[in-house]
């Protein structure tokens, strides 16, 4: 509404817009096109499980409103279809993301978001949340490989911890590096684990256990693999009592 009183919106667009307010059917599925204004985050396009096909109808109609459009756990053919589309899709090999930014402009955080992971097989997920909380909004830097069987690697790079509104750190194996991280900085510290790991890491439990079972104060878990819940999660703390919402 106030991009039409300002006239950057013409009217007949504007109505395109809310016509499928609060949420619109598909079929196969129900945008909420009302959570962007709800939660303050559109709906985000989970791709696995759904056809390339459905991918690309939900991206088409998400773009109708207006809203920021992010895909995640996405193959290089579900991009290549998108981008067909809409060539201002961007896609993060690493962290399987397809991202089209709006055209509307974003408030941007004062704060910042730091990312680690433990080792280089934790980037993908780290990417993952990299990028879902940059889109939201946030500032992040990243600092990856700087897991516990190297503890200078991070003791390094304190600073650079120490200057963080919000840590998010990724790790596998034995997942220690949460805990690491929590006991040194006075920051909200988000332990995500992966699935990286030998035998008896489980997929990722041991992991995740390990930083449920965390003794540092201020740590939360997400799920095993979940770089997306945690970039969110970081982006909603970092905008807390910044006045940026």
């Amino acid at each position: 509404m106030e991009e039409v009183r300002k006239g950057r919106l013409s009217v007949a667009r504007g109505l395109e817009r809310l016509r499928g307010f609060p949420y619109e059917e598909l079929g196969f599925a129900t945008l909420d096109h009302h959570r962007s204004i709800r939660q303050g985050i559109p709906e985000v396009i989970y791709c696995e499980g759904k056809q390339q096909d459905q991918v690309v109808q939900i991206v088409r109609r998400m773009r109708t409103s207006g809203v920021d459009v992010l895909a995640t756990r996405a193959n290089p053919q579900i991009y290549e279809a998108v981008r067909r589309i809409d060539p201002r899709a961007e896609y993060n090999e690493l962290a399987r993301t397809i991202v089209i930014k709006a055209i509307t402009p974003r408030l941007k955080t004062k704060g910042h978001v730091l990312i680690l992971t433990a080792g280089t097989s934790d980037i993908a997920v780290a990417e993952e949340a990299r990028v879902t909380a940059q889109l939201l909004g946030s500032h992040t830097s990243t600092l990856y490989d700087v897991g516990v069987a190297g503890l200078h690697r991070l003791m390094d790079k304190k600073s650079l911890l120490e200057k963080a509104r919000v840590l998010i750190v990724v790790a596998g194996m034995d997942g220690v590096l949460a805990s690491v991280v929590g006991g040194l900085v006075d920051r909200p510290v988000i332990a995500v684990p992966t699935s990286q790991g030998y035998g008896a890491s489980f997929g990722g439990l041991a992991a995740l256990l390990t930083m449920l079972n965390s003794c540092a104060a201020g740590v939360a878990v997400v799920n095993i693999d979940n770089g997306f819940g945690a970039g969110c999660l970081a982006h909603r703390i970092n905008i807390i009592g910044t006045g940026e919402i």
